[in-house]
């Protein structure tokens, strides 16, 4: 069940952040209904996973996996391009969240 927490955390964190460039900066109600909506959702499940995992692992793991996440959002949905560099950056980071979960003995399993 504390996968299902923090994958949840991450989806809805994505999910806000995403739609945060829809809310034009608040001055429109439902993509900032959504981003809230988003975050309160993320942070209580963040709350939830960190039951079962140490904070710096689960921060690591959702930022990680959130960043990425949001930047394959951003190129899909705002047609956002991705220079080598970004793609490289983003590589690395997804390299970091398995590095943390493959090898490291911090992480509970």
């Amino acid at each position: 069940m504390h996968w299902f927490y923090l994958i949840t955390a991450i989806i809805s964190e994505v999910v806000a952040t995403t739609a945060l460039k829809a809310t034009d900066s608040f001055t429109r109600l439902w993509p900032s209904l959504l981003v809230i909506a988003g975050y309160s959702s993320s942070f209580y499940f963040l709350s939830l996973t960190l039951r079962y995992f140490p904070v710096g692992i689960v921060y690591a793991i959702w930022s990680g996996v959130g960043v990425a996440l949001v930047t394959l959002a951003g190129w899909f949905f705002y047609h956002q391009r991705l220079d080598a560099g970004a793609i490289a950056g983003i590589v690395l980071i997804v390299i970091g969240v398995l590095v943390l979960n493959l090898f490291s003995k911090t992480v509970l399993h």
